[in-house]
């Protein structure tokens, strides 16, 4: 299935192409190809606002995973009934914070992304 990933922010230049080579190894090793995931670039305003209304702090953040499917135990995948349930969830990724702390260490992000996937993924053992 789809693997979306979108740049709202312009703050900080994103390589998609590598990005997206890498998240497919990645849904291919954890065998979630099929699903759709989505991933999404924010800037600090609106990373900081995401994490003001869903976990109630008002300051950026790194990274934030919101899985499609809820109470799946560690390692089980989603059974989805239906084909609009095949999808993972999103991770919203604030791209100024992550810069900030890491000094434009390119691999970074992509540890971010890979931990974003299994949140969606497995949420119960992240």
């Amino acid at each position: 299935m789809s693997l979306v990933i979108r740049n709202l922010q312009r703050a900080i230049a994103i390589r998609r192409v590598p990005l997206r080579r890498k998240m497919e190894i990645v849904r291919s090793i954890l065998g979630v190809q099929r699903f759709d995931l989505g991933i999404v670039y924010v800037d600090n305003k609106n990373i900081q606002h995401i994490n003001r209304i869903y976990r109630k702090k008002n300051t950026p953040t790194d990274v934030l995973s919101f899985p499609f499917h809820e109470n799946l135990k560690a390692g089980e995948l989603p059974q989805p009934d239906f084909r609009e349930d095949y999808n993972l969830g999103d991770i919203f990724l604030g791209v100024e914070y992550i810069f900030q702390q890491c000094k434009e260490d390119e691999d970074y992000y992509d540890m971010l992304t890979v931990s974003g996937a299994a949140e969606v993924t497995c949420p119960a053992i992240t």
